[in-house]
């Protein structure tokens, strides 16, 4: 796939060059002054918005009228339901709800406040967020972390390379954290959680999965 750019910024001259007969983009991210000029050269441009599973679920079927694909976009959103329904069904077995830190950033440490599609994934995973506030994506210090004493410590971050088992070879050096003690401290893919898409729903399954593993033995 021909790349045109970064989630913030476009290269205008490869995307014209590829002559598309539609854009799709995202307000969050996508600089409004790229998409005008595309719209200048009467290149259509498309933005979603999708902030949570309900707009996720609805951006689909727009999306699927445009491409002419109405019935294709309609029965991935009854797939997706069908799936978010069942983790839905496991988690009500459950009264307990083990307190997460999920970690976005590496550094500095960023997580997730109530606003974010992030601490509903956790909370419908059966999960505690302990970062739930106001700010959308607070920072932490390493102190902070562990006086929040985390049951669980998922980290997740778009870098690459060996950043993520770096991350978690430095958790293990705090023993009275709970998750450092009981080896609950998860690597997951960011495609998975880090971006309001479809593959919400595997990030949603995998994070169930990693919180509530009692539930699903028999999966």
């Amino acid at each position: 796939i021909p790349k045109v750019g970064s989630y913030v910024k476009l290269d205008l001259e490869k995307i014209i060059a590829l002559k598309p007969d539609l854009c799709i983009g995202t307000k969050d991210g996508n600089p409004i002054a790229a998409v005008k000029r595309l719209e200048a050269l009467s290149i259509p441009f498309y933005t979603v918005n999708p902030k949570n599973f309900d707009t996720v679920l609805s951006t689909i079927p727009a999306i699927g009228s445009l491409l002419n694909a109405s019935h294709k976009a309609a029965a991935l959103v009854e797939t997706l339901k069908n799936r978010i329904n069942q983790v839905r069904q496991c988690i009500l077995k459950s009264k307990h709800r083990p307190g997460v830190f999920l970690q976005i950033g590496i550094s500095p440490i960023v997580s997730c406040g109530s606003e974010t599609f992030i601490h509903e994934l956790i909370t419908l995973a059966g999960g505690r967020n302990l970062t739930a506030g106001s700010a959308a994506f607070p920072r932490f210090s390493r102190e902070q972390v562990i006086t929040l004493r985390p049951d669980i410590i998922i980290i997740t971050s778009m870098e690459r390379g060996g950043v993520f088992e770096r991350a978690r070879a430095q958790w293990k050096d705090w023993p009275q954290m709970p998750a450092v003690r009981n080896g609950r401290i998860f690597i997951v893919d960011s495609d998975l959680v880090d971006r309001p898409s479809a593959r919400l729903v595997t990030g949603l399954e995998t994070l169930a999965r990693l919180i509530h593993p009692e539930l699903f033995e028999n999966q």
